[in-house]
Formats: C-alpha cells, structure tokens, sequence
C-alpha cells in the first residue's frame, strides 16, 4: 500500500481500491487503513463515512457516472472509477461537504495516486453530475426491481428474491434500513454489572448510552468510536452484540446449571451472553472449526470472567461419539448472511450463485446438532440472513423427516416481530421492524417419549 498518508480521501481511496481487488471484508480492510495512516479520531470518521458510504452506494453511483461518463467504468483504472465514485458521492449524499470541496479533493485524488492524466476527465465527470438536478431520478418506465435496486443500490435478484418472499412494504422497509447510519449496540456483563451501573461509568468516560427499549441489558452508544478502548471494555463489563444476537440467545432460554452446547460459536457473543444468562452456573461448551477462532471465545470468556465456558476445536458437519446429551444445543450455522448487509455493505454483491451452497450445509448441521438434544431439551437453529431457503426451507424439512422433534413457540418481545411470526416457532427479524440486524430463529423441542435415534 506505500507509506502512510494523512489525508482522510487518499486513505479511503485506498480501502476502497483494496476492497476491488481482494474482495476482502470491509471492517477488516478499514481497519488496517486506518491503522496506517495515524490519523486524528476526526478523519478517522469521515474514511469510515466515505469508505461505508461509497460500498453501500456503489450500484447507485456507476448508474449516476455511467450517465454522465463517455469512458465505461470497466474501461477505467480501479484508481480512477473509485475517486469518480467518491466525488459522486460527495456530491450526491454528502450534505456537509460543499460540492466544490467533493470536485477540488476529487482532481488532486488523481495526482496523489499518479493518475495525473484523469484529472480532466475526473473534474469533467463531477460537474457534469453536479449540474444534473435529476442525477438520482429514476428513468420513465423502470419495473419496480429497478426502481428499487437504483434507489437503494442492491441488486436486481435480491430485491425480486426479497419481493416474492417478504412483499412490497417490508422489502422497501429493510432496504431503506440497510443503508441508513449503523448504531453500536453493546450486551451489558449482568455477571460483574448493572446496566444503570455500566450507564454510569461510560458516561464517565465521555461515553453516551441509552437502554434498549425491549432487552433489558442491551444499551445503544452513540458517538462511541472504538469502544474496544474503553476502560469499561478492557474491564469485561460489556461486549458488542447486535440486539438481534441478544434475542437469539433470549430465545434459547438457556437457566443455570444447565448443560448448553454451542455449536458454531466464534467469535463467541452469543456464547457470552448465553453464559450471562445461566449467571455463569452450569457448563456451556462452545465449538468452531480452526483454533484460531476458538482461541477468540477463549480472549473474551477471560476477559469478561465467565467460567463456564469452554471452548474447543469440533466441526459441526461431523457427528460426534460423546454421549452426554444437553439440555440446550444452539445451532447458529454458517449463512449467505443477508442480514448484515447493513454493516457489510459488501455481501449484497455476492454472486448469487453461491446462495445454492448454503442449504445443504445448514441442514447437515443442524441434524447433526439436534443428535446432542436430550430428550425434553431445545434446539435453537439461527442464521444472520434473510432467505426462506436457508431458513423456513432447512426447518420444515428437519421437522418433516425428524419425528423426534416438534416446534416451540418462541418468546419474543411482540413490538419486534412482523405479526405472522407472532406466535410461531420461526421469526424472521426484519431490520426496520426490530430495529436489529436481518436475522431468522427456529425454536424446536425433543419429544421426551421418544426412542433415541438418529
């Protein structure tokens, strides 16, 4: 990447430029941005707004500089299309940054990563959406797809995919979630702390909190930063978890004293808060593939102080010979993850191809899983995506060829819960409704009467 620069549009041209071509994870790929370029805390907020805001719109801003643009994006530099996407962007959904700061910062972009020879065509491209007061209508005649995918920059085959199974008004509804600003929701370590106590000391440090309407130990921050640097963080009081992981580990209803199993565990927040849950009293044992990952739920278990996790290497894929059965099994399986496209931004241009590959892995797992459920216990199946065949799809299949298992009504806060899910066994959490990540839950229970089997 070079040697360090200071200059906050240099450092998320950058990002952006790695992003194109390593196809690697946004926060990751920021995060070692920011790392090297030592920036104030000041710069280092607007690269994450330029950086997120660029990835989010992305779709919508080639349409706009595909218009306006006599060279083909493909024909461009990835230098080159990338500042072009950032001025636009300026332009376009940037209120605080005066147009011609977006043109001026844009043109000196391509000097400073030797494009000196795009600097024309760069500040031409920006004027020329500068001075189209239509740049964001959407073109006469357009299906509703199109509309949608234009506004909200997702692809075409995901909005149909969300229209035929979520409908007009809740696809609208998540897509506009997706790209609004993301919030920091924290889980507060009800072993060590109150939440009004931990309210108290992160106001201490400069911290603003508030609590969550309907979970009682998750607090919102606002202008939060890198929580990670907080006292209260290094001390174990808190861990960030999205309220609809702090509903998932609700739903499994976990007590203390009870055995827990769960089953794809890293990074380890939902064995956290289901730890918290059984006030630390029982054993909760977490699994993951690769040590690596495995030894990340072992940092945070110490550093939070809960003991009754233990953390080892297992696939999920493979049945095991222990015979200890338990009395709750989490199965929380790899996925598309469409949920999260509101902090990922990047997921929404997967190949959709690659959704295919998902539903038999899950459903693998997941009866698997179910063969480590004591009689009488409860199966929790979750994903962070939004599609009926990694989710409806995998549980009505379980349940039709697992006689041993019956569904079991979850509960859940009502006000978070589309009304057909009121109720049900299954619950898909829409964004704009739960106010969380997209995130899907199954709760099943083993028949106590049943021969054991598999």
């Amino acid at each position: 990447m070079g040697s360090p620069v200071k200059n906050a549009r240099q450092v998320a041209l950058r990002a952006l430029v790695r992003m194109e071509r390593t196809d690697g994870f946004s926060n990751l790929v920021l995060d070692g941005a920011l790392q090297a370029a030592g920036l104030s805390r000041r710069d280092e907020a607007l690269v994450s707004a330029l950086f997120y805001g660029v990835l989010e719109r992305r779709l919508t801003l080639d349409a706009v500089i595909a218009v306006h643009s006599k060279i083909k994006l493909k024909k461009m530099s990835p230098e080159v299309r990338n500042i072009l996407r950032l001025g636009v962007y300026q332009l376009l959904f940037a209120d605080k940054i005066p147009p011609s700061a977006a043109v001026d910062e844009s043109v000196k972009l391509t000097r400073a990563c030797r494009q000196s020879s795009a600097s024309g065509f760069v500040n031409a491209v920006l004027r020329a959406v500068l001075r189209d007061d239509n740049a964001l209508s959407i073109p006469k005649g357009t299906s509703l797809e199109q509309r949608l995918s234009f506004r909200y920059s997702c692809p075409e085959w995901l909005v149909k995919l969300w229209l035929e199974q979520y409908g007009e008004k809740d696809t609208e509804g998540m897509l506009e979630a997706f790209v609004r600003p993301s919030r920091v929701c924290i889980r507060v370590n009800t072993t060590r702390v109150t939440a009004e106590q931990l309210l108290e000391r992160l106001e201490h440090e400069g911290i603003e909190g508030r609590r969550h309407d309907y979970l009682a130990n998750a607090l919102w921050l606002k202008n939060a930063g890198a929580v990670e640097g907080s006292r209260a963080f290094q001390e174990g009081l808190f861990h960030v978890q999205d309220p609809a992981s702090q509903l998932c580990c609700r739903a499994l209803e976990a007590r203390p004293g009870e055995k827990v199993l769960d089953v794809c565990a890293a990074p380890g927040g939902k064995a956290f808060t289901t730890a918290q849950h059984m006030q630390d009293k029982g054993t909760l044992c977490a699994y993951d593939l690769y040590q690596s990952r495995v030894q990340l739920i072992e940092d945070g278990a110490k550093r939070l102080g809960l003991s009754c996790i233990t953390a080892r290497v297992q696939d999920a894929s493979v049945p095991q010979k222990e015979g200890e059965k338990a009395d709750r099994v989490l199965c929380d399986v790899p996925c598309f993850g469409l949920g999260d496209i509101g902090r990922k931004p990047e997921i929404r241009y997967k190949m959709p191809d690659l959704l295919a590959n998902f539903p038999p892995m899950q459903y693998n797992i997941l009866c698997v899983a179910s063969q480590r459920v004591k009689p009488g216990g409860r199966l929790l199946y979750s994903t962070c995506s939004l599609s009926f065949a990694e989710n409806e799809e995998v549980v009505n299949r379980f349940l039709s060829e697992h006689p041993d298992f019956v569904p079991q009504p979850l509960s859940l806060p009502q006000e978070l819960l589309r009304p057909c899910d009121r109720g049900s066994h299954m619950a898909t959490l829409l964004p704009h409704i739960s106010q969380s990540d997209g995130f899907f839950l199954a709760a099943m229970t083993r028949r106590v009467e049943t021969n054991e089997h598999s």
